[in-house]
């Protein structure tokens, strides 16, 4: 029986390449170059399966119908970038990869508020650039995150993960806005207190840590008023999806004195990043690093596997999408 024929967009771990080209037909981006979303489209009849990543747009227009592709293995828990509705109402199944990225992307978060709240990217710049003149007892003060207020906007797993780190780290209260309910216990051992609404989380914390899924009504999810309730002396920190934040808006703010700080691991329109961002001491800039350790990155890509070999083999997906 022939392999079923796979398209795999970007350059994926070796380990997990190695498996994708035993058990199928398939075709891997040995230079990494991205692809663009008409040669995307082209594939979803050229293929059985395409497996894109977060950094590919699959706009609902490429879904056309009578595709040969049966089945999209997103490399990645997010999916903001297909357009589910479309995909699925072509006949495709979709699956993510959720649970594995859950502990690296809330060390990402914590790495951001320290980096922040100890002016971190600030002092290496100085260093590197020379600039440093020697120890002095009032040079680069930050702030201690011991007994500041974290607040979470977006309790599940990745978020429920950064606040366990925070609390049992730095002794950080917790509030938190989820928009339903979360089950007592995922936050077994965690002193949290839920609140009723984003706006009374952003004015109870000190910093604030993103982690709600793009797209939709979360676009632009932090506005000018909502930024502005963080408060000057406040840091808000983004892990979760670029378009949650208005990027004008934050910049206005942080311009404007009416935000202390940002933390961005993602960015509206990646990889462009606006000057006015790149240019200021108070933010701190990672390149969408998140789930960017080597264990990660190969739990993810065998999870598309592992969706890939089910359904080709008659079974339902472990991760399907909706």
């Amino acid at each position: 029986m022939a392999k079923a024929k796979i398209l795999v967009t970007r350059k994926w771990p070796e380990a997990v390449e190695r498996r994708l080209s035993r058990d199928y037909d398939a075709t891997l981006n040995s230079d990494d170059t991205p692809m663009t979303t008409e040669e995307i489209g082209a594939a979803l009849d050229a293929y059985d399966a395409v497996c894109p990543t977060v950094s590919d747009r699959l706009p609902g227009a490429i879904f056309t119908g009578g595709h040969r592709a049966k089945i999209l293995g997103n490399f990645g828990v997010g999916f903001n970038h297909i357009d589910i509705a479309a995909a699925q109402g072509a006949g495709l199944t979709v699956t993510n990869t959720p649970h594995v990225l859950t502990d690296c992307t809330a060390d990402c978060a914590i790495t951001l508020m320290l980096m922040l709240a100890r002016r971190a990217g600030e002092g290496e710049r100085e260093l590197r650039a020379g600039r440093w003149t020697g120890w002095r007892p009032t040079h680069m003060m930050g702030t201690r995150l011991r007994g500041k207020t974290l607040g979470i906007v977006g309790m599940g797993r990745i978020g429920i993960a950064t606040a366990r780190r925070a609390q049992a780290a730095f002794g950080m209260r917790v509030v938190y806005y989820n928009l339903v309910d979360v089950p007592a216990e995922a936050l077994d051992g965690l002193d949290a207190t839920r609140l009723d609404t984003i706006e009374a989380v952003l004015e109870a914390a000190d910093v604030v840590s993103l982690h709600v899924p793009g797209g939709g009504d979360n676009t632009h999810l932090m506005n000018a008023e909502r930024l502005a309730l963080i408060g000057p002396a406040g840091m808000l920190v983004n892990t979760a999806r670029g378009d949650v934040v208005d990027q004008s808006a934050l910049i206005s703010a942080l311009e404007g004195g009416r935000l202390g700080g940002a933390g961005l691991d993602v960015y509206e329109g990646e990889p462009a990043v606006p000057d006015a961002l790149i240019a200021r001491d108070d933010v701190v800039l990672l390149p969408h690093l998140g789930s960017a350790t080597t264990e990660t990155r190969e739990d993810m890509g065998n999870m598309v596997a592992d969706n890939l070999d089910a359904f080709f083999a008659g079974k339902p997906v472990p991760n399907p999408v909706g």
